[in-house]
């Protein structure tokens, strides 16, 4: 018979029979480890120990004490969700129930439930964890699986795409439940020690709107109750931070269905912030000798053909019909940016030139996949793109790095790295990809950068960095990115005149420092929980009044304070009720103003962390706050140790 070879993760090659099982490949290594194993990852695939190895692959083997056996877990705690539900009612009809990086979720038809339900279908899927019901494994001719779902044409359009070349697929059985699924799962149902129901809400099938809606519902599973109740008590704090409801609350933003799911509007809070980080961002970018630029909102879609978004991307834009002529909102800023370098002649002294937009883009995504400002439909990205002699593309790479290095400081961000390669829909040759990957990775590794490898998961154009912001609650968000592209310049033929005369291709550079506003915003808001910085804050300093007679006196000190963003409390409320609504409102400073202080041209300083102190010269506090704000604090400091 012949064999494989398969390498195991520490580079060890294994010759095998082919046809071997993951499960077989684990107890030639030793039985221990045979006895142990739950699942494969089969090059980077998470797949069942059954699962026959016929090609050469990289092999991982999956024991309860492995990163994947979460997932596996997961998967099965899926099945039991739909084990429960069909139990209590029996005309629920299943489509998929993927695991998620939180749980799983599962969609499901022919049945009207909601979040009051929720509650009787987890006691039944505890029943079922209590029943400890082996999970086995079965494969099944396609004719049978098709018989089998006679009344389910979700799980025989299955049959009919992704196993539509497999003369048999594989069933999962536990007690009286079955479901058509490619697994892994774990041995029983016993082995899920914490199990919960989180939450239901509408999808459709596949992911696209013309088809049928669906119910999902969410859950979540762990090997433990404690590892259960650990993620729920995570999960409150995260929705006391959630930033919709603090945007709700602080009135920095609305997302209204009459103008259009996922187009936020920003109101007047929203945007001071806005402006901060639009001013912030654009000193950076200005110190770094970037020229700000800016290009309309829509283009013809002769541009997008040229560039190659419009055969990567069609089918997330937005498409208009002008007089005949196809027109599209911009998804991206980067084609309008190599436009007006093409404008121009070139010198090879003149590079590297390097613009900056704060650029409106637009992407049509999945309804079902809005949430606030973390996906939308319109959005504002930081935009820089760099024009570079091949020579050049470290220097600038490592620049680059640097300046989103110093904004992530700037605002206490913990973050990750993450270098992306070429993905499987993409332009340009091997020769082009292989260079642009090798300089980037050089980069991080000269720097001495900790970054893991995603593979596939680059830009269609060329390979990135990405930073993923890791907020208060351990969570992770895209963020900054800096992306090499040798295929653009190619496409819009950019040239340079070199020192022998020449005309010679330069290098783009992509870059954000934020990667979005909306995205940032949110991290912001649910980072600090909506207590910005000063520097940040749109009100700054609030002036609480003990009586009215006190509010002409308010107003000579807010003119004091005039570069400021200050407020005065005017309403014939107690000076208690004033304090109270200026700390819920998370103002950073509030001055109480009586009769007292304006004897004594004085005032007394609050802050938000409930810090006070009376007789404050109203010069001192001005000029510590013009130090806080000017150097870009995260904390209120002007009480800190007084």
């Amino acid at each position: 018979m012949s064999t494989v070879t398969v390498t195991l993760p520490d580079g060890t090659p294994l010759e095998v029979e082919r046809g071997s099982t993951v499960e077989d490949v684990a107890y030639e290594i030793g039985p221990g480890l045979g006895d142990d194993t739950v699942a494969g990852v089969v090059d980077g695939d998470l797949v069942d120990k059954h699962a026959p190895l016929t090609d050469d692959v990289r092999l991982e083997i999956v024991t309860e004490s492995s990163d994947e056996y979460l997932d596996v877990l997961r998967h099965s705690a899926a099945h039991v969700f739909a084990q429960a539900l069909q139990r209590l009612h029996p005309d629920a009809k299943l489509t998929i129930g993927p695991w998620t990086d939180n749980g799983f979720y599962y969609d499901i038809t022919g049945v009207d439930i909601d979040e009051d339900d929720l509650e009787a279908i987890e006691a039944e899927a505890e029943e079922i964890i209590e029943e400890d019901l082996d999970i086995e494994r079965e494969l099944v001719d396609r004719d049978e699986a098709f018989e089998r779902y006679e009344d389910n044409p979700f799980k025989q359009d299955i049959l009919e795409t992704e196993a539509a070349d497999d003369e048999e697929v594989s069933f999962y059985t536990q007690g009286e439940f079955e479901d058509l699924c490619q697994g892994p799962h774990v041995e029983s149902t016993g082995e899920i020690g914490g199990f919960a129901l989180l939450e239901i809400s509408a999808a459709f099938w596949r992911g696209e709107e013309d088809n049928e809606t669906l119910t999902r519902v969410y859950g979540t599973a762990f090997p433990t109750e404690d590892a259960l109740d650990e993620f729920l008590e995570q999960r409150r704090k995260a929705e006391e931070r959630d930033h919709r409801k603090i945007g709700q609350e602080m009135d920095l933003f609305s997302i209204d269905e009459t103008t259009g799911p996922g187009l936020p509007l920003y109101e007047p809070n929203g945007k001071k912030i806005l402006n901060e980080l639009s001013e912030y961002v654009a000193g950076l970018n200005r110190d770094a000798g970037y020229d700000e630029v800016e290009t309309p909102h829509v283009f013809r879609t002769e541009l997008w053909k040229k560039s190659g978004h419009y055969e990567n991307y069609v089918d997330d834009m937005f498409l208009l019909d002008v007089n005949d002529e196809e027109y599209g909102l911009k998804p991206m800023n980067c084609p309008g940016h190599a436009t007006i370098f093409e404008q121009n002649s070139w010198s090879y002294r003149d590079l590297p030139v390097r613009y900056f937009e704060d650029g409106k883009v637009y992407r049509k995504e999945q309804r079902g996949e809005l949430s606030g400002l973390s996906r939308t439909w319109a959005f504002t990205i930081d935009d820089g793109h760099l024009f570079v002699r091949p020579d050049q593309i470290e220097e600038e790479v490592l620049a680059t790095v640097d300046i989103i290095l110093d904004t992530l400081d700037t605002f206490n961000l913990d973050y990750t790295v993450q270098f992306a390669t070429r993905p499987e829909k993409s332009v340009g040759g091997d020769e082009i990809w292989e260079k642009a990957e090798s300089q980037l990775e050089s980069v991080l590794d000269e720097q001495d950068i900790d970054y893991v490898v995603e593979e596939g998961d680059g830009a269609f154009y060329g390979p990135k960095i990405d930073f993923a912001f890791e907020d208060a609650l351990g969570r992770h968000w895209d963020g900054p990115t800096v992306q090499l592209d040798f295929n653009m310049p190619e496409r819009f033929d950019l040239s340079y005149t070199g020192e022998d005369n020449e005309e010679h291709r330069p290098v783009m550079i992509h870059r954000a420092l934020y990667g979005s506003y909306e995205r940032f915003f949110m991290v912001l808001t649910e980072h600090y929980n909506g207590k910005f910085p000063p520097w940040l804050a749109p009100e700054q300093i609030r002036l609480l009044p003990v009586s009215d007679d006190n509010i002409a006196y308010c107003e000579e000190i807010q003119d004091e304070l005039e570069d400021f963003r200050v407020t005065i409390e005017d309403r014939s409320w107690t000076v208690g009720k004033k304090i109270q609504q200026a700390h819920d409102d998370r103002v950073p400073y509030m001055c109480v103003i009586g009769d007292n202080e304006e004897e004594a041209g004085t005032i007394s300083v609050r802050d938000r962390k409930e810090r006070e102190e009376k007789d404050i010269d109203i010069a001192a506090f001005r000029d510590h706050l013009e130090t806080e704000v000017e150097q870009q604090r995260t904390a209120v400091t002007f009480l800190a140790g007084r």
